[in-house]
């Protein structure tokens, strides 16, 4: 005798509906008064740890839907981490191999979570950040290693931005942000948004975050111009502002201690944009990127024991 069962969903279906939270103590007396709200949006709570979970399912799911790969396929990408992680939790759902390119200095927690899903890690030199790693990938795919899915240049990446992350923020402020901020390093998440929000409202403000001159934060990129990202297109950000590695790393412990919310640095650099915003304007509802969690930086010395 059969029975019905409640309709459980996949882990590819548990990507995305990530909590919106406000922050209680960090933003201080001064936002209060001033009536603004900061919310932090914990991609984190991604099955695969990060808000890269999201275009690394629509790449795989579009390209499936277009013939252009299929299970039993190698595809290959170069990556700084959760991108990398997020599609080898993917390609171990759908049945592919995954090659994955990272510089060597990446921390030993995303390598290993990498492994763990089951992708082949190829490490570069650190000297060649990841613009060697691009160049290293795309050699792969000239030698017919596998077929790059191009996190940088694929529009199914901003496209899952579009179709998820934005329109989950506007229904959880109930249309009243004002002010959108994220860091940039695929550019995808800030491209993405934007199109959705601006479409809503043009007069949100879309902010990106990138690092200072000498400072290296993981998840936050400046790239040279050959090698910005084709997604990218600086009509869809309304200025970007600068963070030191010192500031996005104290503020990264101070989201632990402070507001129990365990972060990359990449995160804690965008809400150190959002306070410097924060101080200038009054009745604004500032959204911020939570992109990852902080286990994932444990062995950099970032939270020190």
């Amino acid at each position: 005798m059969s029975t019905s069962r409640p309709n459980y969903p996949t882990i590819a279906q548990t990507v995305g509906h990530t909590p919106l939270v406000r922050l209680q103590r960090i933003p201080g007396a001064g936002n209060v008064e001033r009536n603004n709200v900061i919310l932090g949006k914990l991609e984190g709570n991604n099955p695969a740890g990060s808000v890269k979970d999201r275009p690394a399912l629509s790449m795989f799911m579009r390209a499936e839907e277009r013939g252009d790969i299929s299970p039993g396929d190698t595809l290959i990408e170069a990556t700084s981490g959760n991108t990398g992680i997020a599609l080898a939790m993917v390609a171990a759902i759908l049945g592919y191999k995954m090659i994955l390119v990272m510089p060597e200095n990446q921390s030993i927690e995303r390598r290993q979570s990498m492994s763990a899903y089951g992708a082949e890690l190829i490490l570069t030199p650190a000297t060649g950040g990841m613009e060697y790693a691009r160049d290293y990938a795309e050699q792969l795919q000239k030698d017919g290693k596998g077929k790059i899915l191009d996190q940088f240049g694929n529009k199914d990446n901003p496209k899952a931005h579009i179709e998820s992350t934005g329109p989950e923020i506007w229904e959880d402020t109930q249309g009243q942000v004002t002010h959108f901020i994220s860091a940039m390093g695929t550019t995808g998440t800030i491209t993405g948004v934007s199109v959705y929000l601006k479409e809503k409202n043009a007069n949100i403000q879309i902010i990106g975050a990138q690092p200072e001159d000498g400072s290296q934060i993981p998840g936050i990129r400046k790239w040279s111009p050959e090698y910005i990202p084709k997604i990218y297109a600086d009509a869809k950000v309304d200025r970007i502002e600068y963070v030191s590695q010192a500031a996005a790393e104290d503020m990264a412990r101070r989201l632990a201690r402070e507001e129990g919310i365990f972060c990359g640095i990449s995160a804690a650099g965008a809400l150190v944009v959002a306070l410097r915003v924060a101080e200038r304007i009054e009745n604004a509802t500032i959204v911020f990127i939570v992109c990852d969690r902080g286990d994932r930086y444990l062995s950099t010395g970032v939270f020190p024991a």
